[in-house]
């Protein structure tokens, strides 16, 4: 199979094996035959209507499978996709169709609410249950319009905006070859193959949600797509009625199934691979999740918007390597350097800079922060990524997440590591999610704060946990300070917004 823009791997696959599922959601199933009919006829329409080769196309959809289809439609027409996230509020959805310099929006008729009053004059819209005046989407599915705009694999595929948890989201400019590599590389070391179901409950608008769909029709597999995580019990009943092979998440949805396991065990033996990214997940969940998952491999992987991907831990060398988010994916070269440009010895703690085409071409409209981010590599006129994390490598290559550059901790005249304590954290008895931050402190210059959510029915109070800590963490790292909370503040992507902590303590 010869693939060299996103839409390849579709049409090979609709040659290939036409009815094979490619995407359920909602209620709704196509076959590969199925989407590429609907992102043709949709492609076609868009071209009629004024879409051409680089204009972007915004989508601001739920889960669904005219996500999947509009997706597609796009890179079919030569476009480049915007995929927002639905609870995505006015104002910042203007500042994204702006910021993008969308030419189209595809957006779902209950959100009409927000969009309506923010989409700029001239704009052409097409809405899934369209009220009177609109163009409802289904109708363009069956359009014979003629032409397509072809692109070429250095053209831009996606902005992938970031989360924006302070000021504005950037948006991430990725290429069609930069996307096909990417797939290509996640596939072969998470083994996906066509006879694979994953199942997705993440926003397409986060990358990590978005690939799970990239990675299903680049292998020929299938993508189960569910709008959300609100209830568990039916995402697992779901699993199961679906026959999932390939569970992603992330430690937030983890941390609420290891609660639900300890409650009300279960068992899914169909599930072959679980996939967490976006924080590091404790070596407790990965525990409890195996008696969840009992044939499923855990692969605990890093990764930045900027590159989509860093490294992952082979599943067999998650107990040999314990706290380790593996090595280089496939393809691709991780190295750490000092704040001055020099090498780091083993065991030290170094800034991860990343090689390989699956890296950004730039932030779009922001040349500065690209700039930032993107460093001369060794090889005349290469740029590398700069991830301004700061890891650990050991004598056999394999990195250990530190933290983020302001998220390190600075007490004692010592350096202290969020994921270290919350590591020790999550392995006391009764404690459900734990989150780890810093506070100014006259004296110690800061103090380790711990943001604690208790398992139902625990009574573990603060002397005690602060007990527990001492028995795994060296003395300056134990929390100086402890704070139960009901719930931890999330971002739509289901990280831990350590800012709303920090700034609801003063």
């Amino acid at each position: 199979m010869n693939v060299r823009l996103m839409g390849d791997a579709l049409r090979a696959h609709a040659a290939a094996n036409p009815d094979h599922e490619a995407v359920i959601a909602g209620g709704e199933r196509l076959t590969y035959g199925d989407l590429l009919a609907r992102a043709s006829g949709l492609a076609g329409a868009l071209f009629a209507q004024g879409v051409r080769r680089g204009d972007r196309v915004a989508i601001f959809m739920d889960n669904s499978v005219h996500v999947a289809a509009a997706i597609y439609a796009t890179w079919l027409a030569g476009g480049v996709i915007t995929v927002i996230n639905p609870q995505t509020k006015q104002d910042k959805l203007a500042y994204m169709l702006a910021d993008s310099g969308a030419s189209f929006l595809i957006a779902d008729g209950q959100l009409r609410r927000v969009w309506q009053a923010a989409i700029p004059a001239g704009l052409g819209l097409a809405v899934n249950s369209a009220a009177e005046g609109e163009q409802e989407l289904t109708d363009l599915y069956f359009s014979s319009a003629p032409g397509r705009a072809a692109a070429i694999p250095v053209d831009l595929a996606a902005l992938i905006y970031t989360s924006g948890s302070t000021g504005n989201p950037k948006g991430v400019m990725m290429t069609h070859q930069s996307m096909v590599f990417t797939c290509g590389s996640l596939t072969e070391y998470l083994r996906i193959e066509a006879d694979d179901r994953i199942l997705n409950v993440l926003p397409l608008a986060f990358d990590y949600g978005l690939y799970q769909l990239l990675m299903a029709i680049h292998a020929g597999a299938t993508v189960v797509l569910e709008r959300n995580f609100s209830f568990p019990v039916r995402t697992l009943e779901i699993a199961e009625a679906e026959r999932i092979t390939v569970f992603p998440g992330v430690p937030t949805v983890f941390a609420t199934l290891v609660s639900l396991q300890k409650r009300d065990p279960r068992s899914l033996g169909l599930v072959r691979r679980i996939t967490n990214t976006a924080a590091h997940l404790p070596d407790e969940f990965t525990r409890v999740l195996g008696t969840l998952f009992p044939e499923a491999d855990i692969y605990k992987m890093y990764g930045l918007t900027e590159c989509k991907r860093v490294c992952y831990l082979p599943p067999e060398l998650v107990e040999a390597k314990p706290g380790s988010v593996g090595i280089a994916i496939p393809g691709t070269e991780v190295f750490l350097l000092d704040e001055d440009g020099g090498p780091v010895a083993p065991g030290q703690t170094g800034i991860l800079h990343v090689r390989g085409p699956h890296v950004m071409a730039g932030y779009w409209g922001q040349d500065e922060l690209s700039a930032h981010m993107l460093k001369p590599g060794p090889v005349p006129g290469e740029r590398m990524l700069n991830t301004h994390d700061h890891f650990r490598q050991d004598e056999d290559g394999f990195l250990y997440f530190v933290g983020r550059t302001d998220d390190i901790i600075k007490t004692r005249g010592e350096k202290v590591s969020p994921v270290e304590v919350e590591n020790a954290l999550h392995a006391i008895p009764g404690v459900r999610e734990a989150a780890v931050t810093g506070e100014d402190d006259d004296l110690l210059g800061q103090v380790v704060v711990a943001h604690i959510v208790l398992e139902d029915g625990a009574t573990l109070g603060e002397r005690e946990l602060k007990r527990h800590a001492a028995a795994r963490l060296e003395a300056f790292m134990v929390p100086g300070v402890v704070r139960f909370t009901q719930s931890l503040p999330q971002t739509a992507t289901g990280k831990v917004r350590k800012k709303d902590l920090v700034a609801g303590s003063e």
